[in-house]
């Protein structure tokens, strides 16, 4: 589902995020991914989404080679990735059930499309009865779990998150992990990025460890 061959990335100040990276993870596995700040676990993500580029190597996901992809095209290979980061990123004005159909009202499906998926989503993430409120209205751990629900709704192959319980309370974090294994356990492929090593302790997942930009250990 995921290699990376030889991957590096540098930026213009001089930055090595990813050195000389080779990894693989199998389809319809969850795997966590570790290290300490400034390993290089949001740009290893980045690549993945296509918000950054390799600066050398090459990165396969489902077989396809994204250096291919050209930009034009990024957005529709998002469309089968589902995305979630600390930082919510909710759109403040509109609904719960308004940001989580979004993905599908980009795509262009039918209203009867969008209804039956997004309330589908809603309610595999246990806030279908607060469609209709505001994000602001809603706590934390709610608004996290929201951010979830858009990120799966267009049923994604492949769900990368950036430290999805960084401001989460313990309990909390556990809860939204769960989420992710449920998700996992119907084929999804899951590769999450944290610090919190108890938590991953706790999950019994295969773990990704980076260090100063290189690969310091894998299962």
């Amino acid at each position: 589902m995921i290699r990376f061959d030889n991957v590096s990335k540098s930026y213009p100040n001089g930055h090595q995020a990813l050195s000389n990276l080779n990894l693989e993870i199998p389809k319809g596995e969850m795997y966590f991914l570790t290290g300490h700040s400034g390993a290089g676990k949001s740009t290893l993500l980045k690549l993945i989404a296509l918000i950054e580029r390799p600066s050398r190597g090459q990165l396969f996901i489902n077989g396809r080679n994204l250096n291919s992809i050209d930009k034009r095209l990024i957005p529709l290979y998002r469309q089968h990735l589902g995305l979630v980061f600390q930082e919510n990123r909710l759109l403040q004005e509109r609904s719960v059930y308004d940001n989580v159909a979004l993905p599908l009202v980009i795509k262009g499906m039918s209203k009867k499309d969008i209804s039956r998926r997004t309330e589908a989503a809603l309610d595999q993430v246990e806030l279908l009865g607060k469609a209709h409120a505001l994000p602001r209205a809603l706590s934390l751990g709610e608004q996290q779990r929201v951010g979830i629900a858009r990120a799966i709704v267009s049923k994604p192959m492949l769900l990368i998150a950036d430290e999805p319980t960084g401001n989460l309370d313990p309990e909390l974090s556990w809860d939204i992990l769960q989420l992710f294994k449920r998700f996992n356990e119907v084929g999804v492929t899951v590769l999450i990025a944290t610090h919190d090593l108890n938590l991953i302790d706790q999950m019994n997942q295969p773990v990704i460890t980076l260090s100063h930009s290189r690969l310091a250990s894998r299962p």
